[in-house]
């Protein structure tokens, strides 16, 4: 009767809390949902537990929490001995509620968009989705909200994953009720992302054309501030919302060093939402300070037992499903602070085993307690509704049968504002056990093993075993076996329950009724089904920089060197010298000469070979994330390479091994404006911001012909300008012009709207941007120096310049240098009038020459291409070799600093086996700034390196699957090794 009783309070429980606004059909029900929980070991938050306590609640709130509380005369008293109560957890990133995200309007059917499709007074950009609101689309989702309780959630922030602003997020509970009930704080956090989502629209198709995007909307967001001339419903609710919580969700760890960047730039400071490789570049994340939202999506192992698909999987990938899931506790470690949610695992069900498995591999339980309850409460400022179990805070907590962290426990029932949840019925007997059965016909026994949940039932008489079928429920059990095991001759008995002594009535085959009756005579402990488990390595490798094949286990540091005995290219007026010696110290060059002592330094004997400055790629695509071109527009001046160096790529090494220890990372050449260049130092193992060549002129990248009007595109697509030669050149003279206008408006003190575009054209204008640009025919070298002339600048670099030789008296003149390659030609109509002897008749009229790659595999050959202006054009060997070296350091203005060994430069340098331009020269060590990134010898143990950990991993993979885990199929990924000409975002969702 106790337990009816319990069952109706509860019903009623459900009933209660009606909302004051909506009218009630039907006597109201006014009490107050009362219940006191006895004696259980409550948690009350991350760092405070009590045994055998007392949690009272009453109206969806906590109203004590302790040891000897006094239990109300009307509370319902549930007594939970051996049980558990924890605070429900929270999840900071979710999509629960929300609806599907869907484009604005149908794309135009092959053709550009340039503007949002979005009706209304919005932002320009259809990514912007800023004004979306989350509370006013929220609706509960039964099945959802069911498994997201079942593995103790009790309050999502949940958000529409869609648009580079996704808009506000809702911080709502899972308890059943009407979504005005369940929602918590209606708008609790702006969301930013690096992704278009639906957005049809053309802009941005690149990570740097979003970075720009969000760039430039902080700017034009304090612009709007202060003035009346337009109304924009985006700006103004992006002003609105700029006091909440800001959660930028990021693609992986350099993207997270890319957001923190935004950060500082407006003194903001993100919650940043990882991916789970944040182990990677800890000490970077930790200097940002910022707050991180972890996913505890673990890898699955690879299914590599055939070894021709186990060649399909890179060691980065092998390594991350090793080292992913100590991901928390090293960032514990770090002391970074962080919440846990569970976006991105497959199935919601799968959260405890990963949070569980997380604990295991050293995340202590306390803090992945606190990551899921405090710290998210925290972030959204709610701490005095969610987080811990405290007086007058809101009744979201869940019972379990023991530790959250064990793996065997159970959580039996989650209260979502005081409301009851069942997950488990944890009233269920353990029914594990031998018992005697007393029956009119004949004695036999029960034997009972297995879970809790679902016993197993046999029924032993003599040597005869038979199945019992059987159900439970409120304390009865009913049972039907064949007592001789033939499937005939049934009994169907049911009895109530009192801990081990069943007592009931029963009918036989011949339909007569009996009394019966069982005793348990011996418990039987429940054993998991026994399983041949293999032994699996617990090792975890270390951590490389960058986290992929030929990293360093260490950030390598600088170190003194003595080059003894080498045939030194110096690049200055010394010339070649023959057996010389080169001091390397503090990274620079510090010493050249004979007889050089340094007994502190590494010593390299050098005899018979030859030491030069390291070659510096003028126009290089490498190190570059998620897209080389945002052509979207005729000007992206605004974009900036230097927003997405990816340090993490392969072709840096391969270049090092090349002897290339500087970089010109160049926008592509799909418009005639294009994005701000970067100049980068090949530091192998560093983070993107230590790659920057410091203290560098600003360069941006212009192009012609083409690419740039569009000539590959079928005239359905060709919606951009322009489409000529002749509208290329309005595009400059129209672009310049306006950033004429615009340095005089700021130069009036008049209010203005900082326009990154215009910002940097006019750094040309004022000579502090230089320009590099893509070029093959003579009439276009020919319109844009008379072009620069006219607003008073020059141009920097004409790079490609394949029809150079026909104007370089010209561009002597004009001062410009001329970037090439050594011998491409015929590849398309543009290039028809390209010869091998261009860079050499280039030099011998003046022009500052260089020899680029534009192509990764190229680019760590170019000690070749340099020896191809001997070979064809009779360049001097000297000459030939500062196209590859020092010229580019002109061009780039940093000769001062490198491309040249001498006393007092950067000790960028390159040491090989024999003439650095022969086909078989080897470089055998390449410095860059005194550090030695690459090495020969130090490769060839590398690579026996590379395969050991391989093999290592592999391994332990082979018995993960033997283990019953679940595996992934290898899939080879190729890596994208961008051209000029290469215009999308191959990530874009």
């Amino acid at each position: 009767m106790k337990k009816i009783l319990l069952l109706v309070c509860l019903f009623w429980a459900v009933k209660s809390y009606a909302q004051q606004t909506f009218p009630n059909n039907g006597p109201a029900d006014r009490r107050d949902g009362k219940y006191a929980f006895t004696n259980a070991t409550i948690i009350k938050s991350w760092n405070e537990k009590i045994e055998g306590a007392t949690l009272l609640i009453a109206k969806g709130k906590i109203e004590a929490v302790g040891k000897n509380i006094p239990i109300p005369n009307d509370a319902v008293t549930i007594d939970l001995k051996g049980k558990f109560i924890y605070p429900s957890f929270i999840d900071l990133y979710s999509d629960y509620g929300m609806p599907e995200p869907k484009a604005e309007a149908a794309a135009p059917a092959q053709r550009p968009q340039m503007l949002s499709n979005k009706k209304g007074a919005f932002a320009w950009n259809e990514a912007l989705k800023v004004e979306f609101r989350a509370n006013e689309n929220f609706l509960f989702q039964t099945e959802r909200a069911k498994n997201l309780r079942n593995v103790g959630f009790g309050a999502t922030l949940s958000h529409r994953f869609d648009g580079i602003s996704r808009g506000t997020a809702t911080l709502v509970t899972l308890a059943d009720v009407r979504e005005h009930e369940a929602i918590l704080k209606a708008q609790a956090a702006h969301i930013l992302t690096f992704s278009k989502g639906t957005s049809t629209q053309d802009y941005p198709n690149s990570l740097m054309g979003g970075i720009a995007l969000l760039r430039q909307t902080y700017y034009d967001a304090q612009w709007y501030k202060n003035q009346k001339e337009e109304y924009n419903a985006s700006l103004e609710t992006w002003n609105n919302i700029a006091s909440l919580p800001q959660i930028f969700a990021v693609g992986g760890v350099l993207e997270a060093l890319r957001a923190d960047k935004i950060a500082k730039e407006f003194n903001l400071k993100y919650l940043i939402k990882g991916t789970g490789d944040e182990y990677k570049r800890l000490d970077e994340l930790k200097k940002t300070g910022a707050s991180l939202i972890l996913p505890i999506k673990f890898p699955e192992a690879y299914d590599v037992e055939d070894p021709y698909d186990a060649l399909q999987v890179d060691l980065a990938d092998l390594k991350h499903w090793e080292i992913a899931p100590t991901n928390p506790a090293r960032v514990a470690k770090a002391d970074i602070n962080f919440a846990i949610t569970s976006h991105g695992l497959k199935n919601v069900s799968d959260f405890l085993g990963s949070l569980r498995k997380a604990v295991e591999n050293g995340l202590s339980e306390d803090i992945a307690l606190k990551a899921l309850t405090q710290n998210p409460a925290e972030m959204m400022g709610a701490t005095a509704m969610l987080g811990s179990l405290e007086k007058d805070k809101i009744a979201n907590f869940f019972i379990a049968s023991a530790n959250i962290f064990t793996k065997e426990t159970k959580i039996y029932e989650n209260w979502c504002n005081g409301k009851r949840l069942v997950v488990n019925d944890m009233n269920m007997p353990n029914l594990n056990g031998d018992y005697d059965v007393i029956l009119p016909e004949g004695n036999l026994k029960f034997k009972i093993t297995g879970s809790v949940e679902k016993p197993d039932i046999q029924a032993i008489k003599d040597t005869t075993k038979s199945k019992v079928e059987y159900q439970i429920g409120n304390g009865t059990i009913t049972l039907s076996f064949s007592p001789d095991g033939k499937n005939k001759n049934f009994y169907r008995l049911s009895a109530n329950m009192n801990d081990g002594n069943w007592t009931g009535r029963g009918q036989n085959s011949q339909g007569d009724w009996f009394s019966w009756s069982a005793k348990r005579s011996a418990e039987n402990t429940p054993e998991a089904a026994k399983k041949d488990v293999a032994k699996i390595e617990n090792t975890i490798g270390e951590i490389y920089y960058p986290a992929l094949a030929f990293g360093n286990t260490a950030i390598p540091t600088a170190k003194t060197f003595l080059f003894k005995n080498a045939t030194v290219w110096t690049n200055e007026k010394e010339g070649i010298l023959k057996n010389a010696d080169v001091l390397v110290q503090n990274g620079k060059i510090a010493q050249i000469g004979t007889n050089i002592i340094a007994k502190e330094a590494i010593t390299v004997d050098a005899s018979n070979k030859h030491l030069t400055s390291g070659i510096i790629d003028e126009h290089s695509h490498i190190g570059i994330s998620r897209g080389v071109n945002e052509g979207s527009q005729e000007s992206t001046a605004e974009v900036r390479i230097g927003d997405v160096v990816n340090s993490d790529d392969i072709n840096i090494y391969r270049n090092l091994a090349g002897g290339v220890t500087g970089a010109h990372l160049l926008h592509g050449s799909a418009n005639p404006i294009g994005g701000q260049t970067q100049l980068i130092k090949l530091r192998w193992g560093y983070a993107p911001e230590a790659m920057k060549f410091a203290n560098w002129d600003g360069f941006i990248k212009f192009a012609l012909g083409e690419n740039v009007k569009q000539s590959g595109a079928s005239e359905n697509a060709r919606i951009r300008y322009p489409q000529s030669r002749m509208g290329v050149e309005q595009v400059y003279e129209d672009y310049f012009t306006r950033a004429e206008e615009y340095a005089k408006l700021k130069a009036s003190g008049k209010a203005y709207r900082k326009d990154l575009d215009l910002e940097t054209i006019q750094e040309i204008l004022e000579k502090k941007r230089f320009i590099t640009c893509h070029s093959y025919v003579q009439s276009e070298i020919n319109m844009l120096i008379k072009l620069a002339e006219r607003h008073n600048f020059r141009i920097n670099t004409f790079t490609h310049i394949l029809e150079g030789y026909k104007v370089a008296d010209k561009m002597a003149k004009h001062g410009v240098g001329g970037s090439s390659f050594s011998d491409w030609w015929d590849y398309k109509v543009e290039v028809f009038n390209a010869i091998p002897q261009n860079p050499g008749m280039m030099h011998e009229q003046g022009v500052t020459v260089a020899v680029n790659s534009d192509d990764a595999e190229m680019s760590r050959r170019l000690n070749q291409e340099a020896a191809k202006s001997v070979q064809y054009a009779g360049t001097p060997e000297e000459e030939a070799w500062k196209f590859v070296t020092l010229n580019p350091a002109k061009l780039l203005h940093v000769a001062d600093r490198t491309g040249s060994i001498k006393v007092g430069k950067d000790a960028d340098v390159v040491l090989w086996s024999s003439h650095p331009m022969s086909v078989y020269a080897k470089a055998e060590m390449t410095l860059v700034d005194g550090i030695k990134f690459f090495d020969i010898q130090e490769d060839i143990q590398k690579q026996g390196e590379v395969r050991k950990e391989r093999e290592r991993i592999i391994q332990k993979m082979i018995v993960a699957k033997k283990n019953g885990e679940s595996t992934q199929a290898p899939q080879l990924k190729g890596r994208r090794m961008y051209h000029c000409e290469d215009n999308e975002d191959e990530m874009r969702d």
